[in-house]
Parts: structure tokens; C-alpha cells; sequence
């Protein structure tokens, strides 16, 4: 089975869903107008690969944890990213919640 580099697919995700244009995003996040569009289209369609600074604004941008960007699955992404939007509160209850689903299995 071939592995399936899942960047390119949740970045054009995050993006689509935060409703903004591949220029646009670059921009945001420091790239050159001139050259912004063809950066983050190459990004989605897996071309180049941005380095670890880069990803970082560009989750931050799109308001996903970094890790959002390799989950393989879909249901993974959304989970990652729905923990991402809770509160601490909310996230240390629902950690409690799974671990007591899991009593066996530590």
C-alpha cells in the first residue's frame, strides 16, 4: 500500500474552510504577493513540502493545530481539530471521558 502524504489535502482542507484564496493565505502569512498564489498552490498539490516555520503560521492562520495537517484519516482531522477549538477545561473533561472508556487498555 502506497503511503499518501496527507499535508497537501488538509492544508487546501483548512483553507477552503477558513473561506480564503491561496494568494490571500501566503500573504498572510509572509510570502511575496507576486509569488504567494503559486507557493501555496504548490503546497496543496504536494509539489513542495513548506518548512516547519512556515506550517506553523500557516495553522496558525487557519486556527488548526499543527498536527491537523498529518492526520491520515478523515475522522482523525476532525477530531484533532475539534479538540484544538475547546477550552482547557473542556479538554482535560473529554481526556477523563476516553480514559474511562479504556479502563483495560493502559
Amino acid at each position: 500500500m502506497d503511503f499518501i502524504n496527507p499535508l497537501p489535502i488538509r492544508l487546501k482542507e483548512a483553507r477552503t474552510r477558513s473561506n480564503i484564496s491561496q494568494r490571500e493565505l501566503g500573504i498572510r502569512i509572509g510570502l511575496e504577493p507576486g509569488s504567494a498564489s503559486g507557493r501555496m498552490n504548490h503546497y496543496e498539490k504536494g509539489r513542495h513540502t513548506p518548512d516547519l516555520q512556515t506550517l506553523k503560521r500557516i495553522a496558525e492562520e487557519l486556527d488548526v493545530p499543527l498536527n491537523y495537517f498529518f492526520c491520515e484519516s478523515d475522522e482523525m482531522a476532525e477530531l484533532v481539530r475539534t479538540f484544538h477549538l475547546l477550552t482547557d477545561k473542556e479538554k482535560k473533561r473529554l481526556l477523563c471521558t476516553f480514559k474511562d472508556m479504556l479502563p483495560n487498555r493502559e
